[in-house]
């Protein structure tokens, strides 16, 4: 990369850091318990907006992988998440009524938060519906992956979303609160993926899977990004691009191996699709708070009206991390 393209972007994280810095002042805490992390405690950032049902199983799944604190902002939930999460021992919670999509799609908000209270900390940034697993991970907590990674002057870990999805019709079977939703949306896709590399970046573009066959057959490339660096060594002067699709420093972006090898990376089971789904989608059309207009979510309404079913020739029911390495959607690298 030539010294003016290396400017450039410095330039560019330092806006994102600028605005982080700016947009941190439209969140108020409700319960700041950051005075209790430590030194080496694994945090875990969130945003999120009515996911009452779902948080239960998500801090349970996330405490018992091996994060110490949670620090999350909740945009104005109206179905008691808020009061849910003030009253968790093990989690700092701001509040912010201002908009999701100003704040790019609440990237600003968690950068903010990340370089006030994650620098020298493992982090790792997830929505409420998206479940992180790794290499070892039915056998290794998440403690002994980044103790690993440090060892291997490894400072950020890659994670493909991998969307999952219930056999017949998305919302046929009610979702429980503190319910494993895999029991529901057990199924994958094992191909069916394209992969380009983005050479401003330098990372690499995921798309297809479920959710581009579905919804976007006559629009691939407008299809989901399912790449994601979810997991960083933070630092104070990183911050996220897009989602956690990319970041900055550009060198964080480079998880994969160019040399033929393969680099350990993870996958994040994504459970969007279960019966709350078509209600979801409703209310963010209504809010226009995503990304172009809300033009995904669009999609999938449009969709939805013919209760799809998921399942076909690329579906496959999910075991465990190992059968998403054989099917090369995640490697373990060099790590044994």
């Amino acid at each position: 990369m030539g010294i003016v393209s290396t400017i450039r972007l410095r330039l560019e994280r330092n806006r994102w850091q600028l605005r982080a810095l700016r947009k941190r002042r439209e969140l108020a805490p409700v319960a700041c318990r950051t005075g209790r992390i430590r030194r080496d405690d694994i945090l875990l950032f969130s945003t999120l907006r009515n996911e009452r049902v779902r948080l239960p199983y998500f801090l349970d799944y996330y405490r018992a992988l091996g994060v110490d604190h949670f620090l999350i902002v909740d945009n104005g939930s109206e179905d008691g998440s808020r009061d849910y999460l003030a009253g968790q021992a093990d989690v700092s919670l701001w509040h912010s009524a201002a908009s999701y999509r100003r704040a790019r799609f609440g990237v600003d908000w968690l950068n903010g938060l990340q370089m006030r209270h994650g620098h020298g900390h493992w982090c790792l940034v997830v929505d409420p519906d998206e479940f992180f697993v790794y290499p070892f991970c039915d056998t290794r907590p998440l403690r002994a992956l980044t103790d690993w990674l440090d060892a291997s002057s490894i400072k950020s870990f890659s994670a493909m979303l991998l969307d999952m999805y219930p056999k017949g019709p998305v919302g046929a079977e009610p979702y429980r609160e503190g319910q494993d939703p895999f029991e529901i949306a057990c199924w994958f896709d094992s191909g069916n993926y394209t992969m380009t590399r983005n050479p401003h970046f330098g990372n690499l573009w995921i798309q297809g899977g479920p959710r581009a066959r579905m919804f976007f057959a006559d629009e691939p490339g407008r299809a989901p990004a399912l790449n994601k660096v979810p997991l960083v060594k933070w630092r104070r002067d990183y911050a996220y691009v897009s989602s956690t699709h990319m970041l900055l420093p550009r060198g964080l972006n480079l998880v994969y191996d160019e040399w033929g090898g393969e680099k350990a990376s993870g996958c994040l089971l994504h459970a969007k699709f279960l019966d709350s789904f078509a209600a979801k989608a409703e209310e963010e059309i209504r809010r226009g708070e995503h990304y172009a207009n809300s033009h995904e979510y669009r999609a999938y309404q449009a969709a939805l009206g013919d209760r799809p079913d998921f399942w076909g020739r690329w579906s496959e029911r999910y075991i465990n991390w190992r059968q998403l390495e054989i099917l090369g959607l995640m490697s373990k690298g060099n790590w044994a």
